[in-house]
């Protein structure tokens, strides 16, 4: 692979690579009952079209622009278009609540915005009307939309207009999940995601990408997804596929087949704990396959010496029980990256056993939002890796994360106060705890202010123990809560099928492998977390504090 090449902003980049790979496919969708290719050609036409009307229609240079929608064509073609003339691109998540869109609308003092059904402009213009109005609402797919892409004429005028757009310039405000209290929003220029792609283009060097498949599930409107689906792996050349959506997610890697792909950690726990209910019904020789298939998977990863048995045996594993869970994910995969969230080693090192080359990224959306990743020649999967390339990375006293580089915010938008205190000169602090390895890997043992102070003045990390719990098949989703008090308990949610009792035994074996300190001692099973009930972000992220207050009843079970 060649040197990554220098852009000043994200739009000259599209349109430049648009220029370049014409005929080359950019991105898929399923419509009409099919899978519908756009080319880079297309796509350059279109948003060229989109960037023009846009302008027509009153939408001006440092304009905030709210796109909702799910992830298909017409989401970078709006980003796009906006950033070529100067707007500014908010995305937001389809999953948001009336006043969810009325704080942001308010916040970021967008007075546009751009959605993909009417369902969804139904709740966006009744979020505007709690913000004071909207101005311009549009909806994809719309024949008013459709009109604002039919422009036959060359993208050369918008082209020109976006290539003098400095790296300085913002390229988009992304707010924050919202795990901590209200969203703010993150203010990006254009030199922080650039920052973000030339690091991945050297991580993934060894892999030696070319013309790969993408399949991108996770929200558009995630920083995670939004610097890498929307913009890094299309720089080298990659197909976008945009999958039908979670729920259809198992039948989308079997129908599209990809060769890269992005996973949050709850979608390869809930991976691994079908396939090990699977392997449970089978028969005592095919579960003693697979079993020998880990244990040997694990001997490679630690770098011990395969036995001459083990070695004639590592083959015929492959083809009978290896090549078995690479199906799953289509069978063609080079690689699959981990982000958004904190990997249990023991997942990573299940899908790593089985040979699928797993990496585990770290990052936030401040960062935007990459800082760190394992690279593909020596995965330490218990680690997220050194920082990318043009990142600089220490630990405060504390132990607290803290980075410096392009690849850092702008500010929150309209936060002054808490821009001064997160950026200290010019560090980030990420508020993330960690350490470093002998060999500069970084480890993540948790979220500062979520660390638990027990009434012996203990500090336990409580993300640790969650992970374990959760990398338990009995166990879907777990919050540990214990500040102030003399020992820790957990709020549960079964795995489907799994009860109490099968969760008790769950804790048992988890807490063989933790402290005295750091040990469950009483625990209850609530009702599960989720993006409706505003306990889960749309990233799969627990809200740990809106658990703890959403259970009162459980808590005081756990506090006796």
């Amino acid at each position: 692979m060649e040197r990554y090449p220098t852009w000043p902003n994200l739009a000259s980049m599209m349109f430049d690579l648009a220029a370049k790979w014409p005929r080359k496919p950019l991105l898929r969708a399923y419509r009409d009952g099919g899978w519908q290719g756009t080319s880079w050609s297309e796509f350059g036409r279109m948003t060229a079209s989109c960037a023009r009307h846009l302008r027509a229609a009153g939408v001006s240079a440092g304009d905030r622009v709210v796109i909702c929608a799910e992830n298909r064509p017409d989401y970078p073609i709006a980003e796009v278009a906006l950033m070529a003339i100067r707007a500014v691109p908010v995305p937001t998540y389809t999953t948001n609540t009336v006043d969810d869109h009325a704080h942001i609308l308010r916040d970021s003092g967008a007075r546009a915005a751009i959605v993909s059904s009417g369902a969804l402009a139904d709740r966006m213009r009744q979020g505007g009307e709690k913000a004071g109005g909207l101005d311009l609402l549009l909806e994809m797919g719309s024949p008013e939309w459709t009109a604002m892409l039919a422009d036959t004429a060359a993208m050369g005028d918008i082209a020109a207009e976006a290539a003098l757009i400095p790296p300085t310039a913002m390229a988009c405000i992304i707010y924050t999940s919202g795990t901590g209290g209200a969203p703010k929003g993150v203010m990006l220029p254009h030199r922080c995601i650039m920052s973000n792609c030339r690091g991945a283009f050297e991580l993934v060097r060894p892999l030696k990408l070319k013309d790969e498949i993408y399949l991108s599930y996770l929200p558009l409107s995630h920083s995670y997804e939004h610097t890498v689906g929307n913009f890094f792996f299309t720089s080298i050349g990659s197909e976008i596929v945009y999958s039908r959506g979670v729920e259809h997610l198992a039948a989308d890697l079997q129908a599209v087949r990809p060769t890269i792909l992005t996973a949050v950690p709850r979608v390869l726990e809930v991976i691994r704990g079908r396939v090990l209910a699977q392997v449970a019904r089978q028969p005592a020789w095919k579960q003693r396959l697979f079993q020998l298939a880990l244990e040997i998977g694990d001997k490679r990863q630690d770098g011990a010496r395969l036995t001459l048995c083990e070695k004639l045996l590592d083959p015929v594993l492959d083809r009978l029980v290896r090549s078995k869970i690479q199906a799953r994910f289509g069978g063609r995969l080079v690689a699959a990256v981990s982000g958004g969230a904190r990997l249990e080693p023991e997942v990573g090192r299940f899908f790593l056993s089985l040979g699928l080359l797993l990496l585990q990224g770290y990052g936030q959306t401040e960062a935007g939002p990459v800082i760190s990743a394992t690279p593909p020649e020596e995965v330490r999967i218990e680690t997220v890796g050194p920082p990318l390339q043009g990142v600089e990375l220490k630990l405060a006293e504390d132990g607290e994360v803290l980075v410096r580089g392009d690849l850092v915010m702008d500010g929150y938008w309209g936060r002054p106060e808490d821009t001064a205190a997160t950026i200290q000169d010019g560090w980030l602090h990420t508020g993330d705890i960690g350490t470093l390895d002998e060999r500069g890997n970084l480890r993540i043992t948790d979220r500062k202010k979520d660390m638990i102070v027990l009434s012996g003045g203990e500090n336990v990390a409580p993300a640790k123990i969650e992970g374990m719990l959760m990398a338990e098949p009995e166990i879907a989703q777990a919050v540990v809560a214990g500040d102030g008090r003399s020992g820790l308990g957990a709020l549960l949610v079964p795995a489907e099928g799994h009860d109490d009792v099968s969760v008790a035994l769950a804790i048992s074996r988890t807490n063989h492998r933790l402290s005295v300190t750091e040990r469950i001692r009483r625990h209850a099973v609530v009702a599960p977390f989720t993006v409706e009930n505003g306990l889960l972000t749309p990233t799969q992220k627990i809200r740990r504090m809106l658990v703890i207050r959403a259970n009162p009843e459980a808590m005081a079970k756990l506090h006796g």
